[in-house]
């Protein structure tokens, strides 16, 4: 079954192939940095009329929980990384990658960069478990 990105489904999906991957489980071990959440600006060409938000609850190597939220709640995460929905594409794509589009400002960071950095392989793995997800794209 292929889940529409970004829905609810999508991201439960998601989690369960996060807490299915002992290599994230490992590289993150020693996240306890709190919640990440991902935000894709909203287009409306696409269907998305406003800002979609992920919000990814993880702590040591495990997603506890994983939603659909606005922006404004996915601003309250110690960690907001937002872009356009062709840069979260690309990443799932694993065309780019993430800390490289954060540095090179493709994708937007709100939160301490040398934390991220520090993690690189944990975020590494979370792009793997997003390719394990069977995605619709709204542009396909």
């Amino acid at each position: 079954m292929s889940y529409t990105f970004p829905s609810d489904e999508w991201a439960q999906a998601f989690k369960d192939q996060v807490n299915q991957s002992p290599a994230y489980r490992t590289a993150a071990a020693q996240w306890t940095h709190g919640a990440v959440a991902l935000v894709v600006k909203a287009d409306p060409a696409l269907g998305l009329p406003d800002d979609v938000g992920l919000f990814l609850d993880i702590d040591r190597g495990s997603c506890q929980a994983a939603r659909v939220v606005s922006r404004e709640e996915a601003a309250k995460a110690p960690f907001c990384i937002s872009g356009e929905y062709a840069r979260w594409k690309s990443v799932m794509r694993r065309e780019l990658d993430p800390i490289k589009g954060m540095m090179q400002k493709k994708l937007e960071l709100k939160g301490p960069m040398t934390i991220i950095v520090k993690f690189v392989n944990a975020s590494k793995e979370l792009v793997e478990c997003s390719t394990r997800v069977d995605t619709k794209f709204l542009d396909e």
